[in-house]
């Protein structure tokens, strides 16, 4: 399953430059905001809606427009909405990093109700602390079970603990989880590595605890195996990681 940054831009705009709209599913953050003062994605600038846009076509369905406005006590604090499949209906899911400003982030999927309706679907519990974040590696069946797991590092500048939830029934189940790993440093405008599959299935790829080396984890139902398998020596080791190329 291919994990995605969704269409449409954080201003919200889905259109070409005569105004007609794309086609296809757009969903973007909107109502930028400084009322969390975390800042650890580059800026101080984090988002306070999710707007969830569908171009009416016989390909595509009837035209939707759904927007979410978190409270004051809420931000999403993430560069852009992911969308996966998690449930196998044809229809994507979008993946978020919302956080409440007093007890710091949880994973969050929201998706269309009966349809029509953009509503939270289901969430991880909070880290439980201010100023605390988590950045999401990717989603993918990673043990072969049939079910969708989604895989993220809790507070990848501190705790460096992958975390691996199992989606299913509308739910997320807490299945695995190890130390030592990390995928974002403080400042970076990006998360590093994602979900890869080789020939011989799904490898999460992140940087061990002092980002010396890039670090494949497989997830067999029961347990994580990691092992690493090259030097980190920048951001293009994990293009080379991604692309099969270590």
């Amino acid at each position: 399953m291919a994990l995605s940054e969704a269409g449409g831009c954080a201003d919200g705009r889905v259109t070409d430059r005569e105004g007609i709209l794309l086609p296809g599913v757009h969903v973007y953050f909107g109502q930028p905001n400084r009322r969390y003062d975390h800042g650890i994605l580059g800026d101080d600038i984090e988002w306070g809606s999710l707007t969830y846009v569908r171009q009416g076509s016989a390909a595509h369905g009837p035209y939707i427009f759904e927007e979410i406005t978190l409270p004051k006590t809420r931000v999403f604090e993430d560069f852009a909405p992911r969308l996966a499949d998690l449930d196998g209906d044809g229809s994507a899911e979008i993946i978020v990093i919302e956080t409440d400003i007093n007890k710091g982030a949880q994973l969050a999927v929201y998706g269309l109700v009966d349809g029509t309706t953009l509503k939270k679907i289901t969430a991880t519990p909070h880290i439980g602390r201010s100023h605390r974040w988590l950045a999401p590696i990717g989603a993918a069946d990673l043990d072969g079970d049939g079910n969708i797991e989604i895989a993220y590092i809790d507070r990848p500048h501190l705790a460096r603990l992958l975390k691996i939830w199992r989606y299913k029934n509308g739910k997320l189940t807490l299945v695995a989880e190890q130390g030592g790993l990390t995928n974002h440093q403080i400042g970076q405008t990006y998360i590093s590595g994602g979900i890869r599959d080789c020939g011989a299935g799904p490898q999460m790829i992140t940087a061990n605890a002092d980002w010396g080396q890039i670090v494949a984890s497989v997830f067999d139902g029961k347990e994580i195996r990691s092992a690493a398998i090259g030097p980190h020596k920048g951001r293009n080791s994990f293009k080379r990681a991604m692309e099969c190329r270590m």
